[in-house]
């Protein structure tokens, strides 16, 4: 978590100073979809936490789902924070993070920071996690999660909302900024008044002033009649000026007096008016002066904007809420179809993705996922996960082709080029062909002429479950260590994994 998790006015920061953080499980999936977000508590001291159908509880009752087997999934914590993943020798399929757990797995204490995801059987996921606090009660609706971040999101909201203090809010795109601010003023006491929300970075340098403050009339050209402006308008409100960094600089100077006098002035007026509104701004830049650097932004007006900071964590960094955030998002199909209606592969995925654009991506992710559904189409993840390709734009948008990358003979290609392309590409085929610049079937036909790369059926299991331990677990890093494709390995282990699911389920 970042250090913004942990302000002087978060009380769960008191649990940081208290002793090693205990560990905690979060529900992301289950067959019972009301089920998700449900969370237990582990030894916060080095010892063997059991996972299985009937342990732990999490709230009051334990995961009960027949997917998960009774043969414990064992979690040992070490002395160094470091967690051990033991699968239970079950017939169980384990994933971690994605990837299937052949062997054990070591986890650090960086990786339990960002949360790990584990996958039990066919429909259950959990988030491996540490615990900053016990679970509040969330008197926010629109601020969904369970996360020590949105935990202490909400907890700052609460302590600012009742002050008259200005707000900045930061975080990256798409992570709820405006959602605080609605938050903030729905329980403030400005809450009688009006909100009014203005994007910065749809101003005008010329118009952004008599959009905030108003112009009288002839005050330019085209004024011909007098503006209030969003400040007189707000009234006993709240004005949330978004994308702040983007205000134009006269404006900048503006609202500085604005914050340090409650006056202000229209465009061509006279005489000062004075404004009560509540002032919250956002940002997803940095505004601060850098060493060497002009400052971008009013620094005057930063501080006084600064009053009070709440910083939100992005969603890669609070993955225990994305299981509450996909039920907050398509909650009318699972009430219409249950939890069933979304592949828990798909649902995997979802746990499992970076999301650069944050619960926005996600949200728009989940409403795409809802048309398929409702068209019977496949889910496909790799088709809703993908960054904007424009091969999908329509026709009509004519640009000039790109040439086509030009192709090596593969005579030309030496064992040396593949063996340095596989191992910049971390094994990956298709990466590896584009740096050598030759078509994938060419690149399996260099493969299969290699004399050190080697296909995984052609590993003997014991060298290949040593490679797998060595590595934690890791099928990235013992592929290259055994000089094997690592999709083409994964494929091999999950082959191995339903072949001897196959031979235990078989009657004796």
């Amino acid at each position: 978590m970042d250090d913004h998790d942990f302000t002087l006015t978060e009380p769960l920061a008191q649990l940081r100073s208290s002793g090693p953080l205990p560990l905690g499980l979060t529900v992301l999936w289950h067959p019972d979809w009301q089920r998700v977000g449900s969370q237990c508590y582990g030894p916060a001291a080095p010892g063997i936490w059991e996972l299985h159908r009937y342990a732990p509880l999490f709230g009051a009752a334990p995961l009960e789902h027949r997917s998960v087997s009774r043969d414990p999934l064992l979690l040992e914590r070490h002395a160094d924070q470091r967690v051990t993943v033991t699968p239970s020798g079950g017939r169980m399929p384990v994933e971690v993070n994605g990837e299937p757990l052949v062997v054990p797995r070591t986890l650090n204490a960086e990786e339990l920071g960002a949360g790990v995801v584990l996958r039990l059987g066919a429909g259950v996921l959990l988030c491996l996690h540490w615990m900053h606090g016990l679970p509040q009660p969330n008197r926010m609706p629109e601020l969904v999660g369970v996360s020590a971040g949105i935990a202490g999101v909400r907890s700052l909201i609460e302590q600012v909302a009742p002050t008259s203090l200005p707000v900045l809010v930061l975080g990256e795109t798409g992570t709820g900024k405006e959602l605080v601010a609605r938050a903030i003023h729905r329980l403030s006491a400005c809450s009688t008044g009006r909100l009014l929300a203005v994007n910065m970075a749809t101003l005008g340098e010329h118009l952004a002033a008599a959009e905030l403050f108003g112009a009288t009339r002839g005050a330019y050209t085209g004024a011909q009649q007098e503006r209030s402006g969003l400040v007189g308008e707000a009234a006993d409100g709240t004005l949330f000026l978004d994308e702040v960094g983007a205000t134009p600089a006269p404006v900048q100077a503006m609202l500085l007096r604005l914050l340090e006098t409650g006056e202000y002035r229209q465009v061509g007026g006279t005489r000062n008016l004075q404004s009560r509104a509540r002032l919250i701004a956002a940002t997803d830049l940095r505004l601060e002066a850098q060493t060497g650097m002009p400052a971008p932004f009013n620094q005057p007006l930063l501080r006084r904007l600064e009053a009070f900071v709440i910083a939100l964590s992005p969603l890669r960094a609070r993955r225990q809420d994305i299981g509450l955030l996909i039920v907050h998002f398509i909650q009318d199909l699972l009430t219409e179809r249950g939890a069933d209606a979304l592949p828990s592969d798909f649902i995997s995925r979802l746990c499992n993705h970076s999301w650069p654009g944050n619960v926005r991506q996600l949200a728009h992710v989940l409403r795409r996922a809802e048309l398929a559904l409702s068209a019977n189409a496949p889910l496909d993840p790799e088709r809703l996960l993908a960054p904007l390709n424009h091969d999908y734009l329509p026709a009509l948008v004519k640009t000039a082709p790109r040439p086509a990358a030009p192709r090596r003979m593969l005579e030309t290609v030496s064992d040396d080029a593949v063996l340095t392309a596989l191992e910049h590409s971390n094994w990956c085929i298709r990466k590896a062909a584009e740096v050598l610049g030759v078509s994938r079937p060419s690149m399996y036909k260099l493969l299969a002429r290699h004399p050190q790369v080697r296909l995984p059926v052609a590993i003997p299991p014991p060298e290949l479950a040593e490679a797998l331990a060595r590595h934690g677990g890791d099928t990235a890093r013992a592929a290259a260590a055994l000089k094997t494709p690592s999709e083409a390995l994964r494929r091999h282990l999950r082959q191995v994994q339903r072949a001897a699911d196959a031979i235990e389920q078989e009657p004796a």
